[in-house]
């Protein structure tokens, strides 16, 4: 073979690896008991994932990914982004001191600049985004960083329109002053918009007309046809993908390349949240797996045959994550180590033997719950979480007042888990989770004896937290009955 041939080929050989369709894996660290850096990059490589996303610019973690194949992308944590936006020379020195020390000997190809900043209510952190982006690649070029690709990662609640998909649309706040200019930093380097994909919120917001085997690409008989384009779906995934896929054409760029920055599925979480088990969770993941890594590629409808890379959310369950019980339980591994179920990242497995648990919540639970304290509870954290359920003005804890019915002062963790129980059942319709920064737990067992605790009746709504509830409302469109119904 000519040097002019193997010079072709590896060419060839570098550009199919660098955009290989076999998803990698989200790196978070919101936990008190995970491995240490250089375990878990060893557990990331037995997962067979050439690809890791972080969360910030953790030296640590940088170091141990050293002379590994894994390519790394690094995000830039949302409080730094209003100030690099308005200084060339702070965009320099983060650059110099967070990725200098590693590059190039550390395979860093992408950094994120910023975590969901459209979905925020901050309209100087959102108008600062596109600057910041900016001046993040002008100091890349500074530097002399090479083979890095700036972009940043949005949620869905970007879209107004997402169904059909052919109608998706980028919401009017953002659409002009924000996405467009975005879109076209993005065009010009050549880089790729990062979206955050969950088909489980759509689902467990409405179950009853949302096919659960739709969700998991596991649908047989369940369709969706776009009117406008005659475009059939036979997954959710791919329907919210190709939401984005006609936003971006709608304003100018129908060939942006898209990067699914984050998709899973819960494998537990609380009674009130449904569908949270290993086996939809196994479930999802392989099909997703199987899907993304296929050879030639799928693609969706929208796009067929293209390749999208990817990364799952998330190595580990990370015990810190406030928020309702499913934010702590989407990862693949558990924090000693071990797999929550089998499953590796090349694709190359198509079948797998172990016996998965049945699940046992997919449908919504009807009955009374109450919010505890958490086992193991931090006694410091305790005192200051009821110092603070107590001072909101709204007589949550009379009752565990000296004089009330239920004031025992030898029994803090009765009184707390009163105040936790009585506050959920108050303010959860508005958004209130029984985490309390994981000092509380949900109980079906009634914790009440001389002293009535307040609960609530769940089944009347299954809610999923403040942060994926915007995701939930761009399908309420999506939830015609007849249009999920073969």
């Amino acid at each position: 073979m000519s040097v002019l041939h193997l010079l072709a080929f590896s060419l060839l050989v570098s550009v199919s690896a660098k955009f290989s369709g076999r998803p990698g894996i989200n790196y978070g660290q919101l936990g008190n008991n995970l491995p240490s850096p250089s375990d878990s990059v060893k557990l990331i490589q037995s997962l067979n994932a050439k690809r890791v996303k972080l969360y910030d610019a953790n030296p640590t973690i940088l170091a141990a990914l050293n002379a590994t194949d894994i390519t790394v992308s690094v995000m830039i944590p949302n409080e730094l982004i209003i100030n690099i936006s308005k200084s060339q020379p702070l965009s320099d020195e983060w650059i110099r001191s967070n990725i200098l020390p590693f590059h190039p000997s550390t395979k860093i190809r992408y950094l994120l600049v910023g975590n969901e900043i459209l979905s925020s209510a901050d309209s100087e952190l959102k108008s600062s985004l596109v600057p910041a982006m900016r001046k993040i690649q002008r100091s890349l070029k500074k530097l002399g960083v090479k083979k890095v690709k700036v972009g940043t990662t949005l949620a869905v609640d970007v879209l107004k329109t997402s169904f059909p998909p052919s109608h998706g649309e980028f919401r009017p706040d953002i659409s002009g002053s924000v996405i467009k200019p975005m879109l076209k930093f993005l065009n010009r380097t050549k880089s790729f918009l990062f979206i955050d994909v969950y088909p489980y919120f759509p689902w467990a917001q409405d179950p009853a007309h949302v096919d659960l085997s739709y969700a998991l690409f596991e649908s047989t008989n369940v369709t969706v046809t776009d009117p406008a384009t005659n475009l059939t779906y036979n997954n959710l995934f791919d329907q919210m993908i190709d939401a984005f896929v006609f936003a971006t054409s709608r304003l100018g760029y129908p060939d942006l390349r898209i990067w699914v920055a984050e998709t899973g599925w819960p494998n537990d979480g609380d009674y009130d949240q449904i569908g949270a088990n290993i086996h939809n969770a196994a479930t999802y993941n392989r099909n997703v797996v199987k899907k993304l890594s296929a050879v030639p590629p799928v693609g969706t409808p929208a796009r067929p045959g293209k390749v999208l890379p990817s990364f799952i959310f998330a190595l580990f369950n990370e015990n810190q994550k406030t928020g309702p019980g499913t934010e702590r339980h989407f990862g693949l591994l558990h924090p000693n180590g071990t797999r929550v179920y089998e499953i590796e990242l090349s694709g190359e497995t198509t079948e797998y033997r172990e016996t998965l648990p049945a699940p046992e919540n997919n449908e919504v639970y009807r009955g009374k719950i109450w919010c505890v304290v958490a086992k193991g509870a931090n006694w410091t954290q305790l005192g200051e979480a009821l110092s603070y359920v107590c001072s909101q003005g709204n007589n949550t804890c009379d009752p565990i007042r000296s004089g009330g019915p239920c004031y025992k002062p030898d029994l803090a963790v009765l009184h707390a888990s009163y105040a936790f129980s009585s506050y959920w059942a108050r303010f959860r319709e508005t958004g209130g989770t029984c985490s309390f920064n994981g000092l509380a737990t949900q109980t079906i067992k009634d914790p009440s004896k001389s002293c009535l605790f307040g609960s609530l009746i769940s089944g009347c709504l299954n809610r999923i937290g403040l942060q994926k509830l915007s995701t939930l409302l761009l399908f309420d469109q999506a939830l015609d009955v007849a249009s999920f119904r073969a």
